[in-house]
């Protein structure tokens, strides 16, 4: 029965709030385990004591882990009730953990430069070249990236049109270095990289399909272990270097906010925190009485 709930909730936020499939995956992800832990219980009869005994099972993940198991519970709940098949909301007393100011790891730009100084001798450097400039350039989601066609690109205008979370277009320019590797790699490099298949995505594996996230997170691992760069770096990480660089030169934060794609200027102002922390390391740096 339990699977028979999941089920219809996932669609429920597919079809009428129009989630992505990432979003969708990891309710399912956290609604499965409690639905593991409680197999010969209805989830639509637990109580909040039964809710409690499972989160404690969550004690030793990350608090963020735990919000979010927490987040994914309200919201089954919610909807369940609201179509009447749960009258008790097992959720209600239930209060989120409280999560610490996490600031992420952003690259300097001596080790952006090092990371984007690439040497083209095959079609897969070319093809990285263009990839890790683009997403420094432009800050998208490494889901935006692997989605791009050829259709989002505006030569003319040197912007791209992403489609983002929620399936909210929006417009992202992009600077002249790589918009010109892009061309370089589309015009030159790309059709040999096709294997017979035709396609409009942008980056291909190498066997002429889309590429995944795991391998542009295996390319960028590659590429920082060859520069020598130390950091736990992620796709995500040139997104949080794409937004602290932009802060730190003097651009606005709703700007940021835009290009980003963040419905909500709270995401964006964790960035405030990566540059108000730099500020302090350099002023304990050369700042000349210590």
């Amino acid at each position: 029965m339990n699977d028979i709930y999941i089920s219809e909730f996932l669609s429920y936020l597919e079809i009428d709030l129009n989630y992505s499939n990432n979003t969708i995956a990891s309710y399912d992800n956290d609604l499965k385990k409690i639905s593991e832990f409680y197999d010969k219980k209805d989830l639509l009869k637990l109580n909040i004591k039964d809710i409690e005994k499972y989160l404690n099972t969550l004690n030793e993940l990350a608090p963020s882990t735990i919000s979010h198991n927490i987040s994914s519970l309200k919201t089954f709940y919610s909807y369940f009730i609201k179509i009447g098949k749960c009258s008790n909301n097992p959720m209600s007393g239930i209060k989120q953990p409280k999560l610490g100011i996490h600031l992420p790891t952003y690259l300097t730009i001596d080790e952006i430069d090092k990371l984007l100084d690439i040497k083209i001798e095959t079609p897969f450097d070319a093809r990285n070249k263009a990839l890790l400039e683009l997403m420094y350039a432009t800050g998208l989601r490494i889901s935006e990236v692997i989605s791009l066609e050829f259709t989002n690109i505006d030569y003319d205008e040197c912007i791209l049109r992403v489609m983002g979370k929620g399936s909210k277009e929006r417009i992202v320019p992009i600077n002249d270095i790589a918009l010109d590797c892009l061309k370089d790699y589309i015009e030159n490099y790309r059709p040999l990289m096709l294997k017979g298949s035709i396609n409009n995505y942008l980056f291909l594996n190498n066997h002429g399909k889309p590429m995944t996230r795991q391998g542009v997170f295996k390319i960028l691992k590659k590429e920082c272990l060859l520069k020598g760069i130390t950091k736990n770096v992620s796709p995500h990480t040139l997104r949080h270097t794409f937004a602290t660089h932009l802060l730190e030169n003097g651009a606005d934060l709703r700007i940021i906010q835009e290009l980003l794609g963040h419905s909500d200027i709270s995401t964006t102002q964790i960035y405030t925190h990566l540059t108000n922390e730099k500020l302090h390391q350099d002023y304990l740096e050369y700042f000349p009485r210590k």
